[in-house]
């Protein structure tokens, strides 16, 4: 998948104001790596991308923090990732015809959300001295 086929797939994904320390791009190469690296996490892969400056420079990619990555993660739509699974599978698919490229198992996704109740009336939600907080798993 080509750069310029993410950036202009992103232009029309896009939800809110520019994004100004982060482009789509970044955040591509950013989850790509940490995917097929076997990251746990957001600062596993932002430590794994800073451990490799030249190579992100010739990507065309920035430093990239972990709040900028979460922050393009959680605020931009997913139909960019959803649009560019089926793109990168249809090319695997094209270029292995007979391989019968599939998954074995099902395809599940889950995402969390915190949020954050009044501690004055759920006591049993605290986890700092004055913020309390509830993690919500969807699958």
């Amino acid at each position: 998948m080509l750069r310029h086929e993410i950036e202009a797939r992103a232009k029309r994904h896009h939800k809110g104001r520019k994004l100004c320390s982060m482009t789509r791009w970044a955040q591509f190469v950013a989850l790509a790596l940490g995917q097929l690296s076997g990251r746990g996490g957001l600062r596993d892969v932002v430590a794994d991308l800073a451990a490799q400056p030249k190579r992100l420079y010739h990507l065309g990619v920035r430093r990239v923090t972990r709040s900028s990555l979460s922050r393009v993660n959680s605020e931009q739509p997913h139909e960019l990732c959803e649009e560019l699974f089926g793109r990168l599978l249809s090319r695997c698919r094209g270029g292995a015809p007979g391989h019968g490229f599939r998954f074995r198992r099902k395809a599940f996704s889950l995402d969390f959300t915190t949020i954050d109740p009044c501690l004055s009336m759920f006591l049993w939600a605290r986890f700092r001295r004055t913020k309390g907080a509830v993690e919500l798993h969807v699958g």
